[in-house]
C-alpha cells in the first residue's frame, strides 16, 4: 500500500479542538451524518503517557465447560488429529501469533468443584469426575450429554495444561478451589507446582508425571465468583477465607501473584466490605483483585438472571447492536469505580484490577457444534466489542494489570472453533492479532472527537460514542487503533500525532458487509484483515472508517 506524503502547516492543539467542537453533531443510525469531513479527528499525544500495557492484559481464560479442554484444546496424544503431545496442533499454531500472555484455568465455576489432585498421576488411572456444568439449562437436545463435557476424565490435568502455555508462550494462572477444598491443599498444590525436583513427594510425583523440573508458577486465584458459584459468601466471610488460605504460601523462589475473588461487574459494596475486613496482612497478601464484567442484552433492558434476557448472536438488529457496545462500554465505569473503592483501604494502590472474565454473552442456539455448551456465533460486532475493551484497558494501563477474555475456544466470545478435524479463527482472534504490538508499549493519551450515534433504546432516544481508539509506543514504532461502532456509515477521519514527526504509516482494517459478518467450519475466512488506505500529511493521518469496523495504524516515527 502506498502512502502519500503532502505538505502540512504544524497546528497547535488549541487550533485542532476548536476544528473539532464544531463537528460533534448526532449521527441517527441510518441516518446523514450532519458533521463537516472529516467527521472524526483523533489527537495521539506522544508526549503525555500513562503506563506500560502489560502483556498480561491480553490474557485468555481456559474452564472445563462443554468442548473448551476436550475437543477444543485436548485431542489426546493417539488421535488421528495433529497434537503435540495430546493437545491440537492447529490450536497451538492460530495463538503464537496473538502473543497468548497468560491463560487462566480451570474455572470460573468448575475450579470450585475441582481436585487438583485428580489431575495428577497415570492419566489411564485418572478419576471420572461429573462436571460442575453437567446440568445446565442450556445444553443443546442434541448433544451428547455422556462425554467428557458432562463426566470429565481428568486426561487434562496441572501439567498438560502448565505445557499448554508453553506450547503458546503463555504464564499459567491457576484457579484454586476454595469453596469445596481446605487451606492445605491449596498450598500443597503450589508445593507440586513449584518445589524444587526431588525435594518433597509432591516434587517426586510431578516428576513420575513428566516434569521433573518446578513448573515455577506464579499467578494463582484464590477462589473464584466467592459471592455466587464460588460458595456463596458475604465479602467479610470470604475475606476471612481470603486470610486462612494464604496465611502460609510456600513461595519457592517464585513471587507469587495472589488474585481475589473481586465485584460482581461494579459490586462496590463487596469490595469495600472486603477491604474493610482483610486490612493489614490480608491486603498485603493480594497482588491483583478480580473484576467480572460480561456483556448482554435483551429488547426491554437486561435482566438480572444470567440464564434469560440475552440476546441472539446472529439475529439482531440496531438497538440490540448498539446495546451490547454499551454495555461493553460499562467496563471504564466499573475500572474507575472499583480503583476508587480500592484507594479507600490502599491508598497506595499496591493491588492492582485483574478482569479474569470478560467478553459478550448470548442465549443458546448459534453452537458451532451441539457439545459446545455456551458456545457462540461471533461476528464483527464481537470484533469491535473486543477493539473497544482493549482501547478501555489501554486508557487505564495505570490500574489493569491483567485481562482475561471469556473463553479461549469453543465458549462464549472465543478466539476459535474446534471440532473433530475442522478448525477456524474468529473475528475475535483477528483484533487480538492486530493488536498484539500495542504488549509492553507505553500507553499514550488519546483523544477522540467525533459525532455521537443515536438510537432508540426500550423506545427512547440515546446516545453512544461512535469512535473508540488508543495508542501506545515502543521506540520509534507508533500503535494506534480506531474501533467505529456505526451499525452502517464509513466516516473520514484524521489522525494527529503531537509530540513526535510521523514517516510513514500503514493501515490494516477488519470490515465486512454487515456486522452479522462471520466465520465458520464451512467459510473460515469469511471475515479477515486486510490493507486499508490511508495519507500521511505532516504529522496528521487521514483515512476512511468503514461501517463496524476496527482500524490499525502502524506508523513509524522520525
Amino acid at each position: 500500500m502506498a502512502i502519500v506524503r503532502t505538505p502540512h502547516a504544524r497546528r497547535s492543539r488549541r487550533s485542532f479542538l476548536a476544528a473539532t467542537a464544531g463537528a460533534a453533531g448526532i449521527a441517527l443510525a441510518g441516518g446523514p451524518l450532519r458533521a463537516q469531513s472529516p467527521a472524526c479527528r483523533v489527537e495521539v499525544l506522544a508526549n503525555e503517557p500513562v503506563g506500560t500495557i502489560a502483556p498480561e492484559l491480553y490474557g485468555h481464560f481456559v474452564e472445563h465447560l462443554g468442548a473448551v479442554v476436550y475437543d477444543g484444546i485436548w485431542v489426546g496424544e493417539g488421535s488421528r488429529i495433529p497434537n503435540v503431545r495430546g493437545m491440537r496442533k492447529q490450536l497451538i499454531d492460530a495463538l503464537l501469533p496473538v502473543k497468548p500472555s497468560v491463560i487462566r484455568w480451570p474455572g470460573g465455576c468448575f475450579a470450585d468443584q475441582y481436585d487438583w489432585r485428580d489431575g495428577v498421576g497415570d492419566p489411564a488411572r485418572r478419576p471420572v469426575r461429573t462436571n460442575f456444568w453437567v446440568d445446565a439449562q442450556e445444553w443443546p437436545k442434541n448433544a451428547n450429554r455422556t462425554g467428557p463435557e458432562s463426566y470429565d476424565p481428568n486426561s487434562f490435568g496441572t501439567v498438560e495444561f502448565v505445557r499448554f502455555c508453553r506450547a503458546v508462550g503463555a504464564e499459567p494462572y491457576l484457579a484454586a478451589n476454595l469453596r469445596s477444598l481446605p487451606a492445605q491443599d491449596f498450598w500443597r498444590w503450589v508445593e507440586y507446582c513449584n518445589s524444587p525436583a526431588g525435594s518433597t513427594t509432591l516434587a517426586r510425583q510431578r516428576a513420575s508425571d513428566g516434569e521433573p523440573a518446578p513448573l515455577n508458577v506464579k499467578y494463582w486465584g484464590v477462589g473464584n465468583e466467592s459471592w455466587g458459584c464460588g460458595g456463596n459468601f458475604t465479602p467479610e466471610d470470604y475475606a476471612s477465607e481470603f486470610r486462612r488460605f494464604t496465611a502460609w504460601v510456600p513461595s519457592y523462589g517464585v513471587k507469587l501473584a495472589l488474585i481475589g475473588s473481586g465485584p460482581n461487574s461494579d459490586d462496590r459494596s463487596w469490595t469495600r466490605r472486603f477491604f474493610e475486613k482483610a486490612g493489614g496482612p490480608g491486603i498485603g497478601k493480594l497482588w491483583g483483585w478480580g473484576a467480572h464484567h460480561y456483556s448482554w442484552n435483551a429488547s426491554g433492558g437486561r435482566t438480572r438472571n444470567w440464564f434469560e434476557g440475552k440476546g441472539d448472536a446472529l439475529d439482531f438488529g440496531a438497538e440490540q447492536y448498539y446495546e451490547i457496545l454499551r454495555e461493553a462500554k460499562a467496563m471504564e465505569r466499573l475500572i474507575t469505580s472499583q480503583w476508587g473503592v480500592m484507594g479507600e483501604l490502599d491508598p497506595q494502590h499496591r493491588v492492582k484490577l485483574a478482569v479474569d472474565e470478560w467478553g459478550s454473552w448470548y442465549k443458546s442456539g448459534t453452537e458451532p457444534f451441539p457439545e459446545a455448551l455456551l458456545g457462540q456465533q461471533n461476528t464483527l460486532r464481537d470484533a469491535v466489542l473486543t477493539g473497544l475493551s482493549f482501547d478501555i484497558f489501554h486508557r487505564h494501563a495505570d490500574k489493569v494489570a491483567m485481562a482475561n477474555i471469556a473463553q479461549l475456544v469453543n465458549c462464549l466470545q472465543s478466539l476459535c472453533f474446534a471440532h473433530e478435524d475442522k478448525f477456524a479463527v474468529t473475528p475475535t482472534y483477528h483484533v487480538f492479532a492486530m493488536y498484539a504490538d500495542h504488549q509492553g508499549g507505553e500507553s499514550l493519551r488519546t483523544e477522540v472527537s467525533a459525532p455521537s450515534i443515536g438510537y432508540t433504546r426500550n423506545e427512547r432516544p440515546a446516545l453512544l460514542d461512535r469512535v473508540s481508539a488508543s495508542s501506545s509506543r515502543k521506540g520509534n514504532v507508533l500503535t494506534i487503533t480506531l474501533n467505529h461502532l456505526h451499525l452502517a456509515e464509513a466516516l473520514p477521519a484524521e489522525v494527529s500525532v503531537r509530540g513526535a514527526g510521523a514517516r510513514n504509516a500503514v493501515a490494516q482494517v477488519l470490515a465486512g458487509e454487515s456486522p452479522q459478518a462471520h466465520n465458520s467450519f464451512a467459510s473460515p475466512d469469511a471475515v479477515k484483515p486486510t490493507a486499508g488506505s490511508c495519507t500521511l500529511r505532516g504529522d496528521v493521518i487521514a483515512c476512511t472508517l468503514p461501517a463496524h469496523s476496527v482500524t490499525k495504524l502502524t506508523v513509524q516515527l522520525g
